[in-house]
């Protein structure tokens, strides 16, 4: 199914396509021969062999640094035609940069509801749902189940939102519930918990597993799954590593999308998606300063090494995770977080599942017009469906 592309609502998205994440390839040092070794011939060519085409290679320093020069990125042939327009469009697309300077919150959180608005709504269009406005343990929650037909009563989903830890409650909710439940058949709760600067972590974990308690009360941990994009993929696997350290049951699968089970702006795709895409700033300015803190605070004074914050750096709390699914792109400033974590994951015999979008940024499952998002929401309900049993 071909769904055509409303530029109005493409350019009202901030969620635009992220970074390239190519790794440059270093070439091998050169062979020394024995000493009673001859010497080795001149590599030759045919005398018709076109020469090999000149371009701009990177500078390599002693500390290791590449200095890459510019470069044009054309969109990927790799993939969809809908993913290609839409790269297109960007070239009418405002300019849009993460908050974390001097914007208020409220207005911060204003501007994002007004943007994802229009693409939450078509969301809904495409995959009918009933949406409940309730709270569990206290907590206010978000229950979202197939419009027309009874939810699957032996399975129940967990969403934790995306947002920078700090916003977008009200559309990525739904962005990333509507098409799980509606596909799925699933009941997912998706859970608004508390977010910088009113509040510091680990408020969203505590927040996430009161209502995950709760549930345990009506499903065992094997049917229940838990699942995040953005703050809320780095949301997820936060919880399957606090879970465990705090005696309580692993739930049954998660997946981490747009996200990783280390800390967000860490290795190579932050770096290259700064420059390709824009979406993002690199981890650290031209200046040499820091960037704006985007999550407000919200990890104040906390290690972000932590086995919390980043249990993929350490084997014995990535070992207790669940089945995974993690989702990425190949445009995504979260690819190096996303593919350390499955390659840690990999090592320690947990099984995990890694999806990465040829031409697709962060959170792509977001954009319900390419293919490639609604192939991603296919695998999710898959995952779950085949994970939680």
């Amino acid at each position: 199914m071909r769904l055509p592309l409303n530029p109005r609502i493409a350019a009202r998205m901030s969620l635009g396509l992220a970074a390239l994440a190519a790794g440059l390839a270093i070439p091998a040092p050169a062979q020394q021969p024995a000493p009673d070794a001859p010497a080795a011939a001149a590599p030759t060519r045919a005398p018709d062999a076109p020469a090999l085409p000149a371009w701009p290679r990177p500078a390599f320093t002693a500390d290791g640094v590449a200095h890459v020069p510019a470069f044009d990125l054309p969109p990927s042939q790799l993939s969809s035609p809908e993913a290609q327009a839409f790269q297109k469009l960007r070239a009418r697309m405002p300019a849009m940069v993460p908050g974390g300077g001097n914007t208020p919150i409220a207005v911060e959180r204003q501007r994002l509801a007004a943007m994802l608005g229009p693409q939450a709504e078509a969301m809904r269009k495409l995959y009918p749902v009933d949406v409940e406005e309730t709270a569990i343990a206290g907590i206010p929650v978000r229950i979202v189940t197939p419009h027309g037909r009874k939810p699957d009563p032996a399975r129940v989903l967990i969403n934790v939102h995306g947002g920078a830890f700090t916003t977008c409650w009200e559309a990525c909710s739904l962005l990333e519930s509507v098409p799980v439940a509606a596909l799925g058949g699933y009941r997912v709760v998706s859970v608004n918990y508390r977010m910088a600067p009113e509040a510091r972590h680990p408020s969203g974990i505590e927040d996430t597993v009161a209502v995950y308690r709760e549930l345990l009360k009506r499903y065992p941990p094997r049917r229940i799954g838990l699942y995040g994009c953005s703050a809320g993929g780095a949301l997820t696997a936060q919880i399957a590593a606090w879970l465990p350290a705090h005696k309580l049951p692993q739930v049954g699968a998660a997946g981490i999308f747009g996200a990783g089970g280390v800390r967000f702006m860490a290795g190579d795709s932050a770096w290259i998606a700064a420059s390709t895409d824009g979406s993002f700033p690199p981890p650290v300015l031209g200046d040499g300063k820091p960037k704006a803190d985007m999550t407000h605070g919200y990890f104040a004074g906390a290690d972000m090494n932590d086995p919390v914050i980043s249990p993929a750096l350490h084997a014995d709390v990535i070992a207790r995770f669940p089945p995974t699914l993690i989702i990425t792109g190949t445009r995504a400033m979260d690819m190096s977080p996303a593919v350390v974590t499955n390659s840690a994951l990999i090592k320690a015999g947990v099984p995990s599942t890694l999806i990465v979008g040829e031409g697709m940024g962060h959170c792509y499952i977001y954009q319900h017009q390419l293919p490639e998002a609604r192939d991603a929401h296919a695998a999710i309900v898959a995952f779950f469906r085949r994970n939680l049993n």
